[in-house]
This record gives structure tokens, C-alpha cells and sequence, in this order.
């Protein structure tokens, strides 16, 4: 993925139109994450509504994670080609269709189609966020600027399954669940007003090509992994599921070789693998998937568990949901601080928090400490929330630690993929887990049970992940930026995406 090099305009942008421009950029943002996030509180509502499999509630989660995590290698590409301006209008354009045809939706699979769409809008508007702040500020002032971005990131992302419990519960106009799509039209409408008249206008040829054949195959690939993983508890594990991941193997296979033969060429490709010769961005890598796999799946766990077994309604849910949110802010702040003093050590304090608080929740769900949910429940979610909280910030910067500058976009724009799929993966296989355990029709007790499970598993990747920490590098890359494709925290991370958005502290 070539890096893009942006032009200066001939005289400075205006201080007013700067910051308004940042408006833009930041509403844009928190238009992806309060959509994320949302969706996990209203999928058990969406159900009741649009009827579905149990596989419903899967797919109205991941399907948005999966096709952001097939678009953003090629996001960033078409920044480069097109402009970041036009991409990121493009991007809010097509998001704000998507979600009036969620919000319209008149099944499960009008539903799910509608959310695939905003995935990959979210997936051309995402990577240009960090570029365009380069562009509207100059140096002395792009601190202000990321300063600015992360706590309305941070407020949003705890206000986000509050404000989604309260207008299911409030039926406004007798909407229900559809309001928190039709939430995003106020606020993407105004983004794509200001967005057209204060983001600059700046575009660098970069004389390459887009990758079409290596964005499709690594879709494909994608899709067909995560597919039997979700489907294939409701049909008994058929051939066609076992045969569609060993085609997702195949076609990853196929994407490698074809992504080195174009390098070999210097074609046009999405990815460049030299970057897997370093042993800490490998054991990045592994990292991602072991850890956002972990909270992803079981953010959505506790969240079906809240509603489907548990008795609680839309707003219930999302407070209790939120001590996790409220602490992974307070843990995201102190790792913005921490970070750099300790460098790596602050990725395992925050796993040490989490391996405690998921430990004290297999206690309480065993029955040990009183009601299910309670005062230790809800202490230990806000304990894994602030560890979590410590991991995201510095985490994507440390693994690009030993990066070359030249690899750069290529490797953060392929970690941020591999983030979001691990987030789809973590769906599809925490929350089948939970499923096959508490039935299509889940009770308090088979709730329990099936969530009890999944929080061993959960304790079980996060335990793994601390091992492969020991593996990245020491400091974080130095920079005066945070990396560019590294913004974007995974969808429904238990309602907290300000991971990198707050690195403006380091």
C-alpha cells in the first residue's frame, strides 16, 4: 500500500475552517462508533421484530466488522488515488444510505445486507481521517487537534449503549430499535455539509492502480471463514461448511502468492508481507486476533446473556454494559500516560486487570458471590474495562515499533484488517459457543451456563495473548502522529473504540 504524499496549499487554511473541518472528521467518527456499538444493545430487540435464527444476532453484529475489515486495505489505496476529501464524503454518503435502508429494514436479510454496506463505507472513510487532520493543521497544531479528537471519542463511546437503551425503551413514534439507525442521519447529513465546504481539497496523484483481484480474493476469503462459523451450529456442521473453510484457507493461500508475484513485478498490491519477516509484527498480528477476538465475542455474549436469559430490557442492559465502557475510558487514559514510561509493560499491566476481572467473573458465575448481576459483576466489568483500556491505546503503535518507515501504511493498514476480521471471528465463535449452550430460546440458567463458558474461553485467549506479549517490541514506533490505519477500534468492544484516537497523548 503505497503512502500517500499530499501537496500544500498555496496559503495556510484558516484557523475557523481548520477546526471546523475537524468537526467534520471527528462527527464522522463518532458516526461509526455510536453505529457499532448500538447494534450490539438493540440486536435481541431486532430479533423480536424481524424474527431470524439465532444466527441473526450473529450476523447483525459481525457482518459490519467483516466488510469494513475486506474494505480498509483498499480504503487507504483510494485515498491516495482519489483524495482524502472525496473519499471520506463518499464514505458518509454511502453510510447514511445504509443506515435508512437499516432502518427500513423489512427482514433479517434486507438487515444484514443493509449493515455489509456501511461496513465497506466505514471502510472508505476510516483511513482518511488521520490524513485529513495532517492536512487541515500545521505541525505547531495537530496535538490540539488529536487532543480535541480523543475525549469526545472517549464521551461518545460511553454514551453509546446508553443512548441506544433509552431510545429502544423510549419508542419514540413507535420506532423502537430502528431509531438508533435513523440516529445517524442528523449527524452523518451535518458531517457531509461541513465536511464539503471546510475539508481541504488536496489531492497528490499517486500514479498506481487499485488491486482489484487481490481486494477480491481476500474478501472472499474472509467471508467464506466466517460463514460456517456462524452458520454452521443451526445445520449441523454440513460438508458445504467444512468445504467453505477449507476454501477460505485455499484463497488466503492464493492472495500470499499473488500479493508477492505482484511485488515481484512492482505491480499495483494491497499488502507488502515483508513486514511479516519481523518476528514482533508477527506476533502482533497473533495478538490482534487473540485479544479483540476475545472481547468482541464476549462483549456480545454478556449483552445477549443481559436481555435473552437475564430479563433485562434494552436500557438495563446498556447500563450495566456501561461500567465496562466508563472504565475502558479511565483505562485509556492512564495508558495515554503511562505508556511513555513503562512502553510494553503497560500492555501487561492492562492484561493482568482483565485476566483478574474475567476470573472473578467465572466465580460470580458460578454462583459463588450472590446474584448473577450485581455489585462484583458489575466491578469486574469496569476492572476489564480499564485493562482493556491500557491495552488499546499504545497496542498498535508497539507493534509497528520495528517497522520500517516505508512499510508503514502498507502494515498498519493490514493490522487494522486483520483486527476487524478477528472481531468478526470473535462473534461467530464466542457467540455460537453461547448459543449452542443456551438454546434458541436461552433461560436464566442455560444463560448462565453458556456465558460461563464463553468466560473461560475468553480468560483462556487473554491468558495467550499476555504469553505473545512478550514478543512485540519494548517501545512504541516514535512518531509525531498516531499510525494512520490504526484509528479505528473494533466494532461492539464492549462499547468502547477510543484505542489509538487517544495516542495524541504520546
Amino acid at each position: 500500500m503505497d503512502v500517500q504524499t499530499t501537496t500544500q496549499d498555496p496559503a495556510p487554511i484558516a484557523a475557523r475552517r481548520r477546526w471546523l473541518g475537524l468537526v467534520a472528521v471527528m462527527t464522522a467518527m463518532v458516526l461509526n462508533l455510536l453505529d457499532a456499538t448500538i447494534v450490539t444493545v438493540a440486536a435481541p430487540s431486532i430479533r423480536d421484530d424481524l424474527g431470524g435464527s439465532a444466527s441473526t444476532l450473529q450476523w447483525v453484529t459481525a457482518i459490519y466488522t467483516l466488510a469494513l475489515a475486506a474494505g480498509l486495505l483498499s480504503g487507504g489505496r483510494l485515498g491516495d488515488m482519489f483524495g482524502r476529501r472525496r473519499m471520506l464524503l463518499i464514505g458518509l454518503a454511502g453510510f447514511i444510505g445504509a443506515s435508512l435502508i437499516c432502518a427500513a429494514a423489512w427482514s433479517p436479510e434486507s438487515l444484514i445486507a443493509a449493515r455489509a454496506v456501511q461496513g465497506l463505507s466505514g471502510a472508505m472513510l476510516v483511513p482518511q481521517v488521520f490524513g485529513l487532520i495532517r492536512d487541515l493543521f500545521p505541525p505547531s497544531e495537530i496535538g490540539k487537534a488529536f487532543g480535541a479528537l480523543g475525549p469526545v471519542i472517549g464521551l461518545s463511546t460511553v454514551a453509546g449503549p446508553i443512548v441506544a437503551g433509552l431510545l429502544i425503551d423510549a419508542d419514540v413514534l413507535g420506532l423502537g430499535w430502528r431509531s438508533v439507525f435513523l440516529l445517524n442521519l442528523p449527524l452523518g447529513l451535518a458531517a457531509l455539509a461541513l465536511g464539503a465546504v471546510t475539508l481541504p481539497k488536496r489531492v497528490a496523484p499517486s500514479g498506481g492502480r487499485l488491486d482489484h483481484l487481490g481486494a477480491l480474493i481476500s474478501g472472499a476469503a474472509m467471508v467464506l471463514l466466517t460463514f460456517p462459523l456462524v452458520e454452521g451450529r443451526e445445520h449441523g456442521w454440513g460438508a458445504g461448511h467444512l468445504l467453505a473453510i477449507a476454501a477460505s484457507v485455499a484463497l488466503f493461500v492464493v492472495f500470499v502468492l499473488d500479493q508477492r508475484r505482484r511485488a515481484a513485478r512492482g505491480a499495483a498490491r494491497l499488502v507488502e508481507f515483508s513486514v511479516f519477516t519481523r518476528r514482533s509484527y508477527s506476533a502482533g498480528v497473533a495478538f490482534v486476533v487473540l485479544f479483540f477476538g476475545a472481547i468482541v465475542g464476549f462483549s456480545l455474549t454478556i449483552s445477549l446473556a443481559l436481555q435473552l436469559g437475564w430479563g433485562f430490557d434494552a436500557t438495563g442492559a446498556s447500563l450495566v454494559m456501561g461500567a465496562w465502557a466508563v472504565g475502558s475510558f479511565l483505562g485509556s487514559g492512564f495508558g495515554a500516560v503511562a505508556v511513555k514510561r513503562l512502553g510494553r509493560r503497560i500492555i501487561h499491566v492492562g492484561l493482568s486487570a482483565m485476566i483478574a476481572a474475567l476470573a472473578v467473573m467465572v466465580i460470580v458465575f458460578c454462583g459463588v458471590l450472590g446474584p448473577t448481576v450485581g455489585a462484583p459483576l458489575l466491578l469486574a466489568l469496569g476492572v476489564y474495562g480499564v485493562g482493556m483500556g491500557m491495552v488499546f491505546v499504545p497496542l498498535f503503535d508497539i507493534i509497528m515499533g520495528e517497522i520500517a518507515d516505508h512499510e508503514v501504511g502498507s502494515a498498519a493498514g493490514m493490522l487494522e484488517s486483520i483486527q476487524q476480521l478477528a472481531a468478526s471471528l470473535g462473534v461467530a465463535a464466542l457467540g455460537t459457543v453461547f448459543l449452542a449452550t443456551a438454546g434458541a430460546a436461552p433461560t436464566a440458567a442455560t444463560s448462565l451456563e453458556g456465558v460461563r463458558i464463553v468466560t473461560v474461553i475468553a480468560l483462556a485467549l487473554t491468558a495467550a495473548a499476555f504469553c505473545l506479549g512478550f514478543l512485540l517490541p519494548r517501545r512504541a514506533r516514535q512518531g509525531q502522529e498516531p499510525t494512520e490505519l490504526a484509528s479505528e477500534p473494533p466494532a461492539d468492544a464492549g462499547g468502547s473504540r477510543t484505542q489509538d484516537l487517544l495516542t495524541a497523548a504520546h
